[in-house]
């Protein structure tokens, strides 16, 4: 199975070169006394556009994987292999494909180091790429991985490129792959949340500032690695929108950082203090270091006051508190504190109450529970939201007492950034057993608006999507148009949420177009009278707005202006001989706030005036209005008769 993927992957343009001989090249192996080169049949290769970095340690299982997806990328590279003394037989499958791929895959060996620090600082001293990339044997790259990144570093010169990274049974960081970014700013974005070292990094900017692992860290090297190498990058870039790096979880959890206690508390804590004083060293007083320290408190530092410090004991509570409290008094400045959300505000002032930070961990780590128990219209335009909420803490802790207060629903308009007009905060009356808040929807503007409540635990705000019940005991209230505007409450698919449409963005309005009576008037004018409602009432004269006649075929409109009357009669006319041959439906057209409302006119046949024919200079023009045939809706057909038809007509 191997060899047959090897003698694959020799055939395609993955590598540069990978099946040329004669170039010269090093084996490189160690006796544990330190390496020594083992000149090869290959030359030195000189024309390496990345070096993938890849240190080994027992991955065998995982490795056939990795060093296939690397051979298959389409640009010119190296990969060098360092082996960390794996002792799982991974060497004999490694040797192969280094056979297989001379002048491609170059072999480190060296005695285990424990870590990957070590292994990554020798791969580097032996990378000729003008990038290098570093991948985990036990990860593997999308196919157009290195390809993308390589051409998103040589468009923009880019010192470091981040592309998307996928997990699959791990977490991944997210904030920073919304969108692929030419260039993006350190202090003006999420890159700086991403400080592993899954990244193509220019080799230059390396070897000028030194930058490598430190090797006396088995967690958190690549911390150290990627927070100097961000302090030096002039250009940085993203690549978002394919899947580039996938990290993969061992199923048997033998990786570092799956280990048992790879993550302590403390010791993070204690390792998180290397990159942020390299960080400061680099970095001004300034919005930029505060934006940086800012990651650091709110990931590293507050971090472990969630879920970690939960599952610690007493002693070691006690002992990460006081960690953070040294932070704290260390680098929390103003700029910092006025980054950071609320709950980590609170925790600040609660270092030194244990008590207080567990509730505050608790706070973070439950759900809210929430129930949407009543929906319904008052006079107005109002919309009447009632539910009650509660939080859910986790029931593998002792779960302390905690109330909520300071309840109000909120209202957030979709799809733009919340800010003083995309945002409405509705005061409720009662309290978390059951509350109640009016929102008037004359005062919401266009578009979607999802529906939030807000609840403050311990002053800590939580902010959670209200809907209804799986059951469906609370259906929404019926549309209702409030001034020139529809407002229609729903619940989205399949979450079961509350949104209100304002203006039928994403609703279709329910309303119909009755065809009361129809007349020809002089001029050949077909006049049609009908009644027009939305929802269960009649809208407002002036939203109603034209005659729409929209022929079947080529899609061609005429419009005609209505005339609007009490309790939703129109009356609108057209001149049929302005419509030109053709099948013509007609609508009537609503602007209700939103995107213009059209509902298709029903008729029966009763209602219907009879066809009309009539001549213009040579032309014969016939019109004939008719209800369509199942759902009643009314149409016309025009036609015209010209000599030459009349002629042909003839002689048939």
């Amino acid at each position: 199975m191997t060899v047959t993927i090897l003698q694959r992957v020799r055939t395609e343009r993955g590598g540069c070169d990978i099946t040329s001989t004669g170039r010269g090249g090093r084996d490189i192996t160690s006796t544990g006394q330190g390496c020594r080169d083992i000149t090869s049949e290959e030359a030195i290769r000189s024309d390496v556009d990345v070096t993938v970095i890849v240190p080994l340690h027992n991955c065998g299982p995982y490795l056939d994987r990795c060093l296939t997806s690397l051979l298959i990328q389409r640009v010119a590279l190296e990969v060098v292999v360092v082996d960390d003394g794996s002792t799982d037989g991974g060497a004999a499958l490694l040797d192969l494909y280094a056979s297989c791929h001379r002048g491609v895959i170059r072999v480190v060996r060296q005695e285990a180091s424990g870590g990957a620090g070590r292994p990554r600082n020798v791969g580097l001293s032996h990378a000729r790429g003008r990038y290098v990339f570093f991948c985990d044997a036990d990860d593997y790259l999308g196919p157009q991985a290195l390809e993308r990144m390589l051409a998103m570093a040589d468009r923009n010169g880019s010192d470091i490129v981040l592309g998307k990274i996928v997990g699959h049974d791990r977490k991944v960081p997210i904030s920073m792959f919304k969108e692929n970014a030419e260039r993006v700013p350190l202090g003006d974005s999420a890159v700086y949340n991403s400080l592993s070292c899954f990244k193509l990094f220019r080799r230059e900017m390396l070897e000028r500032h030194a930058i490598r692992f430190d090797e006396t860290l088995l967690v958190g090297e690549d911390v150290v690695f990627t927070t100097h190498a961000y302090c030096h990058a002039d250009v940085i870039s993203v690549v978002a929108d394919y899947d580039c790096y996938h990290l993969v979880a061992r199923p048997d959890g033998t990786s570092i950082m799956q280990r048992q206690g790879s993550r302590d508390p403390v010791s993070w804590l204690r390792m998180i203090r290397r990159p942020i004083e390299l960080m400061l060293a680099h970095v001004r007083p300034g919005d930029l270091r505060d934006h940086l320290l800012r990651r650091h408190f709110r990931m590293d530092a507050f971090g472990n006051l969630g879920r970690p410090f939960l599952d610690a004991g007493e002693v070691e509570r006690k002992e990460i508190a006081a960690e953070v409290a040294d932070m704290c008094e260390r680098w929390l400045t103003d700029g910092v504190r006025e980054r950071l959300p609320a709950i980590d505000r609170s925790r600040i002032a609660a270092l030194q109450d244990i008590d207080r930070l567990v509730r505050l961990a608790h706070i973070e780590s439950a759900s809210v529970r929430r129930e949407l128990t009543a929906l319904r219209w008052e006079r107005e335009g109002r919309l009447a939201i009632s539910g009650k909420v509660a939080l859910s803490t986790l029931e593998r802790y002792d779960r302390p007492e905690i109330t909520g207060g300071d309840l109000a629903l909120v209202l957030r308009r979709r799809h733009v950034d919340p800010g003083p007009s995309d945002e409405v905060v509705v005061p409720v009356t009662g309290d978390c057993a059951g509350f109640t808040g009016i929102v008037d929807v004359t005062t919401l503007s266009s578009g979607i608006w999802d529906v939030h409540v807000s609840v403050a635990f311990e002053g800590v705000p939580r902010l959670a999507r209200l809907g209804a019940d799986g059951e469906g005991l609370v259906a929404p209230p019926m549309p209702r148009v409030v001034g020139d505007v529809v407002a229609l409450p729903y619940f989205t698919h399949p979450y079961g949420n509350l949104s209100l449409d304002i203006g039928g963005h994403v609703v279709a309005v329910p309303g119909s177009a009755r065809l009361v009576r129809a007349r020809w008037a002089a001029g050949h004018r077909l006049v049609l009278d009908g009644e027009v409602s939305v929802g269960a009432a009649a809208p407002a004269a002036d939203v109603v707005r034209y005659l729409v006649w929209r022929e079947r075929e080529s899609s061609r409109e005429r419009r005609e202006p209505v005339t609007v009357g009490a309790g939703g009669r129109f009356t609108a006319s057209q001149a049929m001989g302005r419509l030109g041959p053709g099948t013509w439906d007609a609508y009537l057209e609503l602007d209700l706030g939103g995107p213009p409302a059209r509902f298709r006119i029903e008729a029966v046949p009763e209602v219907i005036e009879q066809p009309r024919t009539w001549w213009r200079g040579a032309i014969r023009w016939s019109v004939r209005p008719y209800a369509t045939a199942g759902k009643g809706r009314l149409s016309t057909v025009v036609r015209t008769l010209g000599p030459r038809t009349f002629i042909r007509r003839i002689v048939r």
